[in-house]
């Protein structure tokens, strides 16, 4: 097993090889370059927030309620970005907030990216009956809108941050379940698979060594996309009640929080809005330009 995954690994990073060619795009890109470095960034505030934030993300400070930020008329240097109603500190909630929304959507990726491949290579290999149940599921999937579905789903079993991710993961099965299939229905024809099967290649290896890693490069693309959908997706749950609950400092939330203030105080809702805006920005940019790199007509 662990011999067939380092074969696997050693494969993709080939020079010759769809995923090794894209990464030396993706460095050439002066774009792409400051898209990563804004990436960076936001992930290194999201993991030490705990040392960046000037306060904890739920103490009250009753003193400075509805502070605007340092700028405007009354603003402090203790309060940057001025607090909330609650007398929370807003700069500090922001940071805990992408620490959560970034770690959702990781692990929404990544598991929905698991399953989907999985359940993607053998509708696409074996065919027949377990093709036809498989992606006859997968249209039923499709026929619902997926942030509706997901209500639905979070509503059966009840609002929190771990039934929303679920639900989140769920949902974005069908992309990379057709995606998978649809790949892996072209690979499976090609001389290099006929001829392992010939000097008798099992199952497992065909799948998994020879046809997956010439699979990979517009999987990680649409994992991209998907990372900020899931993001966006996650705020919608929490603005509307269903994602993660108070005291939980998540971008959505926060938006639902203070909405009836958004007239008189501006930015309890304009800041956790732009990092919502700036993160998915971010995250549909390189996916763009992962999938420019992959597309010969467009790397011009």
């Amino acid at each position: 097993m662990s011999f067939f995954a380092f074969k696997s690994i050693n494969f993709i990073f080939k020079q010759s090889s769809p995923t090794r060619k894209l990464l030396n795009y993706i460095i050439r890109n002066k774009k792409s370059i400051i898209t990563l470095i804004c990436i960076v960034l936001m992930i290194f505030t999201a993991i030490f927030a705990d040392v960046l934030a000037p306060h904890p993300p739920a103490e009250q400070y009753r003193n400075a309620l509805l502070l605007p930020p340092v700028w405007e008329h009354n603003g402090s240097w203790s309060y940057i970005l001025g607090t909330d109603d609650l007398g929370r500190d807003i700069l500090s909630r922001l940071m805990f907030g992408a620490r959560l929304s970034l770690l959702v959507g990781c692990l929404v990726v990544l598991f929905s990216v698991t399953l989907g491949v999985i359940l993607g290579l053998i509708s696409g290999y074996f065919g027949g009956i377990i093709d036809i149940i498989i992606m006859r599921l997968v249209d039923i999937m499709l026929a619902l809108p997926s942030l509706l579905l997901a209500l639905v789903l979070v509503a059966i079993f009840g609002p929190s941050i771990v039934n929303a991710s679920l639900a989140l993961i769920f949902v974005a099965l069908p992309n990379y379940i057709r995606l998978t299939r649809a790949k892996v229905m072209i690979e499976v024809h090609q001389d290099y698979v006929i001829a392992s099967s010939v000097v008798g290649a099992g199952t497992f290896r065909q799948m998994f060594i020879n046809i997956l890693p010439n699979c990979l490069a517009p999987i990680i693309v649409q994992a991209s996309l998907g990372f900020s959908n899931a993001i966006l997706d996650m705020a919608a749950l929490g603005f509307l009640g269903m994602g993660a609950q108070p005291p939980i400092p998540e971008w959505g939330t926060m938006l639902s929080d203070v909405l009836q203030y958004a007239q008189n105080a501006w930015w309890v809702v304009t800041f956790p809005g732009l990092s919502i805006l700036l993160t998915v920005i971010l995250f549909n940019l390189m996916g763009d330009l992962l999938r420019d790199s992959i597309d010969p007509t467009l790397k011009q």
